[in-house]
């Protein structure tokens, strides 16, 4: 089974810094920023830094589309208010055509919230348009939605939203889901137990499906199923527990896509991935 798995690390510094932080915690896969997270507006990336990346991406053997960049938190696609659309709308498109300049195949994403003033369904629906109006002035990179876990007015938390914005979406080529697994397990889906694993893979397969499904964030959760609360723990330390990770790493539907630890101790990221792949084998 081919399975690759990585870490959001720092790309501090310049963005081939991450390979190389990659590289040192033995990941065959990554997330970064590629620009300043709490920013609208970035520098620009210069060509020697994208040339810089490429080729040291080729160098230390990573493949471009287990590269999983994370857009800014500020981004809101599903607003609202005009001008914080305008802003998202901007700096997403840049989140894209950067991408797309460091030869990245996905961009991942949180889908939106609706702040209390406009509907679920309407917003979503924003969310697909304003996906459309990125994928058209980009080529080449899939727009990768995130399920949240259902905090506040943030939507992405059920399947059926999920599935609502790829149906919105023009081009099916280029829409795909990243699961968080400690969102997945806040917003109400028991993968703690091998029953609850079953049939919340069985409900995303019947609602979205595996085809569209591009990467995974690998997070345990510091608070129970259906708390709705964005509490990450490092693996086996929360309440999903190491049995639900060691199911997932035998799983051959999550083979050949990014699989990126969010969890909170850099520290810890080396041992977790060594654990993971220990799982594959026992």
């Amino acid at each position: 089974m081919a399975k690759y798995i990585g870490a959001h690390v720092s790309a501090s510094g310049g963005v081939g810094n991450a390979i190389l932080a990659a590289e040192s915690i033995g990941a065959n896969a990554f997330a970064l920023f590629t620009r300043n997270q709490r920013s609208w507006v970035s520098r620009p990336l210069a060509q020697a830094e994208v040339q810089g990346f490429q080729s040291l991406l080729a160098e230390r053997g990573f493949r471009p589309d287990m590269v999983l960049p994370h857009d800014s938190y500020l981004i809101n696609l599903g607003s609202p208010d005009e001008a914080t659309l305008q802003k998202s709308r901007a700096a997403f498109l840049d989140e894209m055509q950067r991408a797309q300049l460091l030869g990245l195949r996905l961009l991942n994403f949180h889908p939106g919230s609706h702040l209390g003033r406009i509907s679920e369904e309407a917003c979503l629906d924003q969310i697909a348009q304003e996906i459309n109006r990125a994928l058209a002035q980009t080529e080449g990179v899939v727009a990768v939605v995130e399920n949240t876990a259902g905090q506040g007015t943030n939507l992405g938390w059920r399947f059926e939203h999920l599935r609502r914005i790829i149906d919105g979406v023009d081009d099916k080529s280029r829409v795909g889901i990243c699961l968080d697994t400690c969102h997945t397990f806040a917003a109400g889906y028991d993968l703690a137990t091998e029953m609850g694993y079953q049939f919340t893979m069985d409900e995303f397969e019947r609602v979205v499906g595996f085809s569209y499904l591009r990467a995974i964030h690998l997070n345990d959760s510091l608070k129970g199923c259906g708390s709705h609360v964005d509490r990450h723990a490092s693996l086996g330390f929360g309440t999903i527990g190491p049995d639900f990770f060691a199911r997932l790493m035998h799983d051959p539907r999550f083979d050949n896509m990014p699989l990126i630890l969010e969890t909170p101790d850099p520290t810890r990221w080396a041992e977790e991935i060594r654990w993971l792949r220990e799982q594959q084998t026992s």
